[in-house]
């Protein structure tokens, strides 16, 4: 899996129709297509600082992306 960008991330998200999503009663963040009540749908401008403040790198491979502490 390859770092990608927050920008990059939103791109193929909002090509997939994905949204960003904080698991409820965590401060976990992955992506949704928005009917998981588990997550509450976010914005994007919070996504990029979560994704600052704890830490965090987008990868990506083959199409596939996950949320992880960055290396």
């Amino acid at each position: 899996m390859e770092p990608i960008s927050a920008e990059r991330a939103i791109e193929i998200a909002r090509q997939k129709g994905l949204l960003p999503g904080r698991v409820r009663g965590t401060n976990g963040i992955q992506f949704t297509k928005g009917s998981n009540e588990r997550l509450e749908v976010i914005s994007w401008d919070e996504f990029r600082q979560l994704l600052a403040r704890r830490g965090l790198q987008v990868y990506e491979s083959g199409g596939w992306m996950k949320i992880m502490k960055r290396k």
